[in-house]
């Protein structure tokens, strides 16, 4: 990870959330909740999944010694026990936080530094064991995961008869002017 990576990531994982929510909208709520045989059952449980664990994995790093202003509201947020934990049964529940923690992360995108992703963190996991990884790849796995599993939603959505349309990052990589 780079710093300039970690702001396109954000960029893309804010727009990606739009449009995987403006798409599960058009689904009526029993779709959103029917049981599909996915890792998290339905549309609605994979997406409370990645709610969940961003909201675990912006805590943790709201802990990082650099102290992130942008970060700062999720110290005042209860995290979540499970990475199964529910924001709710609803969609506009659900677009609520995701609304809110889509900001906190692009705000907190330009603040991370070279130097802060060079640096290894400690952390406890919901089940309380200690790790300490590298940083720079804490991040590449949080953004890693949220396009694993929108790749899942999108999957469902798609089988349910919504197309989110194009997901791909490259759309959003920004081309560079020959010399």
């Amino acid at each position: 990870m780079t710093p300039e990576s970690t702001v396109l990531m954000a960029a893309y994982n804010a727009s990606m959330n739009q449009k995987m929510y403006a798409a599960a909208a058009r689904l009526p709520h029993a779709d959103l909740t029917a049981d599909r045989n996915a890792f998290f059952g339905s549309i609605l449980g994979t997406m409370n999944h990645l709610l969940a664990a961003d909201t675990i994995w912006l805590s943790r790093f709201a802990t990082h010694p650099a102290r992130y202003s942008a970060l700062a509201p999720m110290l005042d947020l209860p995290a979540p026990s499970s990475l199964t934990h529910s924001f709710g049964d609803y969609l506009p529940s659900l677009l609520a936080h995701r609304h809110r923690l889509d900001a906190i992360v692009t705000e907190w995108a330009p603040q991370v530094s070279a130097e802060h992703l060079a640096q290894t963190m400690e952390y406890r996991s919901t089940r309380g064991d200690l790790y300490r990884k590298h940083f720079g790849s804490l991040v590449l796995h949080f953004f890693n995961h949220q396009t694993h599993h929108r790749g899942q939603v999108s999957t469902l959505l798609t089988q349910a008869g919504v197309d989110i349309g194009v997901t791909d990052l490259l759309a959003m990589v920004p081309d560079i002017e020959a010399p």
